[in-house]
């Protein structure tokens, strides 16, 4: 069906690039840097706080987009776009069940990992972990 014949694609096509360029996206992985490796299995859940009022300091509330699991490489290729209005992300890595699986280190230390991180619209976070059985780090790449 062409254009003319009244299908829409050329008329949503704009928009759809348009809102495309507004959202926030958000990728992330995880290498345990003890064995300097990607750590695989490791459940990962993004929020987004909304603020219930103009200003960004009004505490908002949390609502969990979704979940992923990290792959063999580390990676979560999954997570979902977050809407307009969210100001703030959070990446929370339940990371016991991985350390766990290591009976040498002792016990968790560190069970869940959580990342509270600013957001703005139209940009791209990746934000990687690096665990350790001790200590972690994260970042914003690229």
């Amino acid at each position: 069906m062409s254009e003319e014949e009244g299908d829409g694609a050329g008329v949503s096509a704009a928009p759809a690039v348009a809102s495309a360029a507004s959202v926030a996206t958000v990728s992330t992985h995880v290498l345990d840097t003890a064995v300097g490796r990607p750590a695989a299995g490791i459940v990962v859940e993004l929020s987004v706080c909304v603020p219930v009022s103009v200003s960004a300091s009004d505490g908002g509330s949390w609502t969990v987009l979704g979940a992923s699991e990290t792959d063999a490489d580390g990676r979560c290729a999954d997570l979902p776009a977050l809407p307009p209005g969210g100001v703030r992300a959070r990446l929370r890595f339940d990371v016991g069940p991985y350390m766990s699986r290591r009976p040498a280190e002792g016990a968790v230390f560190f069970p869940e990992v959580a990342v509270t991180f600013a957001v703005t619209r139209g940009e791209h976070y990746h934000v990687p972990l690096l665990l350790s059985p001790f200590g972690y780090s994260v970042y914003r790449g690229s």
